[in-house]
């Protein structure tokens, strides 16, 4: 037999190429995932980000915290009750050597207040000084009360006495204070109450009289 011929090559497809690139192009041109991006346009995608800028809290939140704080401010500085005042004027204690007399110097002291560094009694202490609250208080006789009340006024205009003595000089003290315009606490039990108090309303001076201040009552 005589021999076959060899088979004839596939029929090359290069003359289909162009062709088959047509064709696909015309297939992703109406592909519905190459028409999307032609749906969203950039127009569309800057609408929507745009309520969001909008509404960002680095935007509205600041104002309406900074408007919320101002407000309250506002209201608690209206209705806030005004500070009280602070309350410092001259106090001497008569007599200190007593256990009423130093307590209340020492409240006096603890309370803002300026003690006097002067006080009276019959009472001797040494070196006629008596310390309270790391101050140094002069005693003196109740005989140099009227000749020292009337220098230490001029010092301290402001002075109010709280007096703590004895029964004895309660009536005499008062008659002190009223005629020196003295403004006084008499805390001293006893003594002439009646003639104490014409003796105040008579020389119209301020005081707080009181019959007992003991620690019990």
């Amino acid at each position: 037999l005589p021999p076959s011929p060899p088979p004839s090559p596939p029929p090359s497809s290069d003359h289909l190429l162009p062709k088959r690139a047509e064709m696909l192009s015309a297939a992703f041109a109406v592909h519905p995932a190459a028409v999307a991006p032609r749906l969203h346009s950039v127009r569309q995608r800057q609408q929507f980000c745009a309520p969001i800028g909008t509404a960002t809290p680095r935007r509205r939140l600041p104002v309406a915290m900074l408007s919320v704080t101002n407000a309250v401010a506002t209201q608690s500085r209206e209705s806030a009750p005004a500070a009280p005042r602070k309350l410092s004027f001259p106090i001497l204690v008569n007599s200190c050597t007593g256990k009423m007399g130093k307590s209340v110097a020492e409240a006096a002291v603890s309370a803002g207040l300026q003690l006097v560094p002067v006080s009276f009694s019959a009472i001797e202490v040494p070196d006629g000084k008596l310390n309270i609250c790391d101050r140094d208080i002069h005693i003196h006789d109740p005989s140099e009360s009227e000749r020292i009340l009337r220098s230490i006024a001029k010092d301290y205009p402001d002075m109010i006495v709280v007096d703590y003595t004895v029964p004895d000089a309660v009536n005499a003290n008062a008659e002190l204070y009223c005629k020196l315009g003295l403004p006084f606490v008499m805390g001293t039990t006893g003594g002439n109450r009646q003639l104490l108090n014409k003796t105040v309303q008579d020389a119209n001076v301020y005081a707080v009289i009181s019959p007992q201040m003991g620690k019990q009552v």
